[in-house]
């Protein structure tokens, strides 16, 4: 797959986990949903911050990445709310809420507007290597929201993996899920 297949099908898990919120039946299982919602939003979005969003940066024209990096921003503090709920807190649904709509524009302004573009100017072999790349730094990436963290190489470089130990480290602590 190459990086734009591997993000749509990021796309497609955390569509369905907002799903799997609205499904669940108690206020365990939708916490559950939660922290593997929180989990995944922010191994993609780190994903997308390092490596593609530079990768498109290199190949698109100047400040066209900027905008669709702006919108994560609001995602990773809806993130970190939704983080420190507890299950059954009162706030939960209503950051879900707005998270779902934050969500589904970035996704429609990935999907729609940037992926094309990519594919259209970047090098097919690229897009595959960066694909691979993506895929294998799901195990390496931030497990939980950073919100004031460095969105921008190179201080991010340097600063998420030193954030993706923590995390795990807080997620075993604390007996998270493991996706």
């Amino acid at each position: 797959m190459d990086a734009n297949d591997v993000l749509r099908h990021d796309h497609r898990v955390v569509e369905q986990l907002f799903r799997d919120y609205q499904a669940a039946e108690s206020d365990a299982q939708r916490r559950g949903v939660v922290e593997i919602l929180v989990r995944e939003l922010s191994k993609h979005a780190a994903l997308e911050e390092v490596p593609f969003y530079p990768f498109a940066a290199q190949v698109l024209a100047d400040g066209q990445v900027d905008r669709h990096l702006a919108g994560h921003r609001p995602i990773k503090g809806l993130l970190l709310e939704l983080d420190r709920c507890r299950a059954g807190d009162n706030a939960q649904d209503e950051l879900m809420q707005r998270l779902a709509s934050a969500v589904a524009r970035h996704v429609q302004d990935d999907e729609n507007e940037l992926m094309p573009q990519l594919c259209a100017q970047a090098d097919e072999q690229a897009l595959r290597e960066l694909g691979q790349e993506i895929d294998q730094g799901k195990q390496r990436a931030p497990t939980r929201p950073h919100p004031h963290a460095p969105d921008k190489p190179p201080a991010l470089t340097l600063a998420a993996p030193v954030a993706a130990i923590y995390d795990r480290l807080r997620d075993r602590m604390q007996g998270r899920p493991r996706t």
